[in-house]
């Protein structure tokens, strides 16, 4: 048994079953993959924590002086900016044979991005600086992307089933030590105190990372479906067919162009658009998280506990949930989404009817225990929702459809997230708790809607 098997078999559960349906070639290239890429994506949770939209970029914008207008648009175009165009893209990415390719462009495109950040960082300042940011951010998102549409599929093409949860949970977990890490050097350095400069260091370092993500994926061995000629024929057809605007014979019908081949695709494909809808309502465990944070700044926890704490608390747990979140979405992705829109929305009720009661204290150390303790109890559901997710996404299909299936989803989930997210901060506007309650009946309606759900699950 080589290195990578011995490695490979100590972190990861397998099934001898499921890799003897494979391909020869893939089954020997199973062990070298799989670490490759919980490698690949540790590092690019690594990048990710550098660059956050949430933490560092607005401690970034206050330290050069951006307008606090710009500071709003951060995270939108973080997250909308990667799923939005993503059915746009999918005609090009079919098209490539070797999707590792696709990630890795993206990759780089991502630390072309970030380096831009970090010298905007050490030599820009105001309102000029924070467009210039923003702008590499939108790039940024554009590779972002790339590798997200492609990660599941080449996920998908290199491990079999009963694995795929096991190695998201794991490359959560590197994610989750990398959060504690960074978290526990705000605190230390001071949190919010940091100047520009040092935050241009930090920049440089994930624009780095990035780079380590592109080389390590790039070695990821990849199986082709068909011979040369005949794929590269059903990918030119694969692509007309979604929109990529084709000659066609005369007498024949135009393909449709790729905004109506999406839609399409989610009128009359039941299953995902019914998947869609469910991960729509799971937005309960991404939404509330800021909020609950708000709530403990206007109720003085936020003081005691430091912006650090809630970083700590948010890696705390990635670290722990990522293992058993992996086994469990492949045991049944399903139920676990169902169950953690459930206990997400569940908590959050406590939360609100804990913090209404009469003499409560957010800066009592009762108060600060609460906030962070549900806190971490929202990301570590969030954690498992996620995992769940995508666990699911890349077990209900295969092939192109499967990479059709990212896309689509993802762009209409970027657009669900602009809706979502401006009706729950406008409900903020009348107090956080109304938010909280919103996010909390979303919630309760994915439980039903996920419980109907096909189990597409190995296990």
């Amino acid at each position: 048994m080589s290195r990578s098997d011995r490695l490979y078999s100590a972190v990861v559960t397998r099934d001898p079953e499921a890799e003897a349906d494979l391909d020869d070639q893939v089954r020997a290239d199973v062990p070298r993959n799989g670490i490759r890429l919980v490698g690949a994506h540790a590092l690019q949770s690594s990048g990710d924590q550098t660059v956050n939209a949430s933490t560092v970029l607005p401690w970034l914008f206050q330290a050069i002086g951006v307008p606090p207008a710009l500071t709003g648009l951060l995270v939108p175009i973080r997250e909308s900016g990667s799923m939005l165009p993503q059915a746009m893209l999918t005609p090009l990415v079919l098209r490539v044979r070797r999707r590792t390719l696709v990630f890795v462009t993206g990759a780089l495109v991502q630390a072309v991005a970030v380096a831009a950040m970090a010298l905007v960082a050490a030599i820009g300042s105001g309102l000029g600086a924070g467009v210039a940011i923003l702008a590499a951010l939108a790039v940024f998102s554009l590779g972002r992307s790339l590798t997200s549409m492609s990660s599941k599929d080449v996920q998908g093409r290199t491990l079999p089933k009963g694995q795929r949860g096991q190695i998201n949970g794991l490359s959560t977990t590197a994610a989750g030590i990398v959060a504690i890490t960074l978290g526990a050097a705000l605190r230390i350095l001071g949190g919010g105190e940091l100047g520009a400069g040092q935050i241009a260091w930090l920049l440089g370092a994930g624009a780095v990372l990035w780079v380590l993500t592109a080389l390590v994926y790039a070695g990821i061995r990849e199986p082709y479906d068909k011979p040369d000629k005949e794929a590269d024929d059903d990918a030119t057809q694969a692509a007309a067919s979604h929109g990529q605007g084709a000659t066609t014979e005369p007498g024949t019908t135009r393909s449709p162009g790729w905004l109506v081949a999406s839609v399409t695709l989610l009128r009359e494909d039941k299953p995902f658009r019914h998947f869609v809808i469910v991960r729509s309502l799971l937005l309960v465990s991404a939404l509330s998280p800021p909020f609950l944070v708000s709530l403990a700044m206007t109720s003085g926890a936020g003081e005691l506990s430091g912006l650090g704490g809630f970083i700590i608390a948010s890696g705390l747990s990635a670290l722990l949930g990522g293992p058993v979140a992996g086994r469990l979405a492949d045991r049944s992705s399903r139920n676990l989404m169902a169950a953690g829109a459930g206990i997400a929305s569940a908590l959050l009720i406590a939360i609100v009817v804990a913090t209404l009661l009469p003499g409560f204290d957010g800066a009592s150390g009762w108060g600060v225990a609460l906030f962070v303790g549900s806190y971490f109890a929202l990301t570590l559901i969030h954690t498992g929702v996620r995992v769940g997710r995508k666990t699911y996404l890349v077990d209900m299909a295969e092939g192109d459809q499967r990479t059709k299936y990212v896309a689509v989803s993802n762009s209409a989930m970027g657009i669900i997230l602009l809706v979502a997210g401006a009706l729950s901060s406008a409900l903020s506007i009348l107090g956080v708790h109304w938010a909280l309650v919103f996010l909390a009946g979303l919630g309760a309606l994915g439980v039903l809607a996920a419980r109907r759900l096909p189990d597409v699950s190995a296990g």
